[in-house]
């Protein structure tokens, strides 16, 4: 959510933001309904200093007959500031955050802009397998038994895979608990003002998995949970800023995505994820973005992946984003970059629509910025998979992983 101050002082800029962006959000109709709710809101404090005058004396019996009426004429003007407020609040909601300066223009993943590579790239001299290929032929996927059961882009993890899965969550927690990140299981469900908050409503509803009949709603991240932690709290002082990692499951629809990634469980209904979210002071908020790049680039370094990250343009950036990079693994088997991780600074915009404020040491109450990043997802355990496989068929176990995975090293076929 945009303060509405930052709207009227930089009309033209926010609805060129606004049309960059590909909103039709209405910048003046906005100010039009902001000026009439200052309208109402005046005549409602005439009418009730009015009637505040009239309550100082003996009232005659005209004078009774005009307060009714100025009571009336009050009820009447709150009914109609309560239905400007709601007409305001929900054009303001459509509004998108503002877009950092260096974000690049274009409408989708091919105008995204590389920035770096890292890790190195694996090289094979025997023809190599997809992730599901792999997963078939060592048991560690299966998709059909998934679709009987639950449809379409679901699956069971089995075999290894699991203790991969495991392992993956273990160290990547191990890694952001030292950059004094609190580890947090998080509810799966949320409700609808948490999802608005978190700027996923309206912008994403058809990305959402609605329970019929409650105001509680299938997560997509937990960074809506985390996030919405702290809503209609101020918090003290962030000269140390609060450090969130999140461990949940996630479920999205995948509108929108019909026939792409049909081979294997690269784009699936619901999937594991460790999230990173921060809240600090706006003046940090760059630099937090910056540190939780370095933390994602770490753990991909870790575990042994080639990556590029890329600067995302505004027709990928979701509407809640000012400034967003991706990290894209090198999936040998597809032979292509894929998205492994993500990275936004999300500035104030989820913080006001949330209501959360903190406390500077001066007294002052303001609305603290917040990043949302990726510490691990299942997509890493598949770029693993095609990136550790062995001309034998067998898939090697990164080292940094051992500690978990039970002794074995080593994922080889059943007999």
């Amino acid at each position: 959510m945009l303060d509405i101050q930052f709207i009227r002082d930089n009309a033209k800029r926010v609805q060129e933001n606004t049309k960059r962006r590909g909103s039709d959000a209405d910048v003046s109709a906005i100010l039009k309904l902001d000026d009439k709710r200052k309208e109402i809101i005046k005549k409602e404090e005439e009418l009730r200093a009015k009637r505040k005058q009239g309550s100082k004396e003996k009232p005659t019996p005209e004078q009774i007959s005009e307060m009714k009426k100025v009571g009336q004429e009050v009820k009447k003007h709150e009914t109609d500031r309560k239905k400007v407020e709601a007409d305001l609040l929900e054009k303001m909601s459509w509004l998108p955050n503002m877009l950092a300066d260096d974000v690049p223009d274009g409408g989708g993943d091919e105008d995204n802009v590389e920035i770096r590579l890292g890790g190195k790239k694996p090289e094979f001299s025997f023809p190599i397998k997809d992730h599901f290929e792999l997963g078939q032929d060592l048991d560690l996927i299966d998709t059909e038994r998934a679709a009987r059961v639950s449809g379409a882009r679901f699956f069971y993890l089995k075999n290894e895979a699991v203790l991969l899965r495991l392992a993956l969550v273990q160290w990547t927690i191990q890694e952001l608990m030292k950059e004094g990140f609190t580890p947090m299981f998080t509810p799966h469900l949320a409700k609808e003002q948490t999802l608005f908050g978190t700027g996923y409503l309206p912008f994403f509803s058809d990305e959402i998995y609605k329970i019929e009949g409650e105001d509680l709603s299938l997560i997509g991240t937990s960074e809506q949970t985390l996030v919405g932690y702290h809503q209609d709290e101020v918090l003290p002082s962030l000269e140390q800023p609060k450090l969130y990692a999140g461990l949940s499951s996630c479920f999205r629809t995948e509108a929108g995505s019909y026939g792409k990634d049909t081979k294997g469980i690269f784009r699936v209904h619901e999937f594991y994820k460790a999230e990173l979210i921060v809240v600090c002071a706006p003046e940090d908020s760059v630099k937090w973005h910056e540190k939780c790049q370095e933390i994602e680039e770490r753990i991909l370094d870790g575990l042994g992946l080639h990556y590029r990250v890329v600067n995302i343009c505004v027709g990928d950036l979701g509407a809640p984003g000012y400034k967003k990079f991706d990290c894209e693994a090198w999936f040998p088997g597809q032979n292509k970059f894929r998205e492994v991780t993500s990275n936004t600074n999300i500035t104030d915009f989820q913080t006001r629509r949330l209501n959360i404020r903190y406390k500077t040491n001066e007294g002052k109450v303001l609305f603290p910025h917040t990043i949302s990043a990726t510490g691990m997802t299942d997509r890493a355990l598949l770029a693993l998979l095609e990136t550790y496989q062995n001309e034998d068929g067998s898939i090697t176990i990164p080292e940094v992983l051992h500690p978990w995975t039970h002794g074995i090293k080593r994922i080889e076929k059943k007999i």
